[in-house]
């Protein structure tokens, strides 16, 4: 028998979710964090009956340490630019710096925006209510970053949804949003995959699919 916090696959923790928010009257858009949040994403925005989209995040690494970041960009109709003030100063980055790499981590958001979508455009999400979806959380640099860009874009509501994240980070990030959704919240969290049967690395193809079909209106059970 499955235990109650671990989830037989992504699609498995996405009718959970769906489950767990219930009907929405605010016409929402569902944003799934690319690869692993889109199946996720996908069976909430058919529970949902709500569009479906990506948001890309890219950190901007400090000069010379590139796993340190000091923001990120994220993608949209209108891309946005998340600085984290402290640590560009700390690490004495120039503004100058943060727009080179910010343009150089566009261009590879626009490339794999183009890869997962073709040539359709990003849902305006300016006074949207967007409910944003991963299929797990670590550490959640990268959430915290795409609901700051959502922020900025002018979202409207904002939910987080999540099957797993440690309670720390979630308490965290409970001041970036509007409501939050998370199925298991352990104080420990060893690794989002130990939540999941089957955890595989979900493919390119398997998200350009999934896109595909929800941009159709094909949403029907897989």
């Amino acid at each position: 028998m499955l235990h109650p916090s671990r989830f037989r696959n992504r699609a498995d923790a996405g009718r959970r979710l769906v489950e767990a928010i219930g009907p929405r009257n605010d016409d929402p858009v569902v944003l799934g964090l690319p690869r692993g949040g889109v199946p996720v994403a996908f069976e909430l925005a058919r529970g949902l009956h709500a569009p479906l989209d990506i948001l890309l995040v890219r950190k901007i690494g400090a000069p010379g340490y590139p796993e340190f970041a000091i923001g990120a960009v994220v993608d949209g109709k209108n891309p946005q630019r998340v600085i984290n003030e402290d640590t560009l100063s700390y690490c004495g980055a120039s503004l100058d710096y943060f727009e080179r790499e910010a343009a150089r981590q566009l261009e590879e958001i626009e490339r794999r925006r183009k890869t997962y979508l073709g040539n359709r455009t990003p849902i305006d999400l300016a006074g949207r209510s967007v409910i944003l979806v991963d299929d797990g959380i670590a550490t959640g640099a990268s959430v915290k970053a795409g609901l700051k860009g959502l922020r900025q874009a002018g979202a409207g509501h904002v939910t987080l949804a999540i099957p797993v994240a440690p309670r720390t980070v979630i308490e965290e990030l409970k001041k970036e949003v509007d409501e939050i959704v998370c199925l298991s919240a352990p104080e420990d969290l060893r690794a989002v995959s130990l939540h999941y049967e089957d955890f595989d690395q979900t493919s390119d193809e398997e998200v350009t699919e999934l896109l595909a079909r929800a941009g159709q209106g094909d949403l029907s059970k897989s």
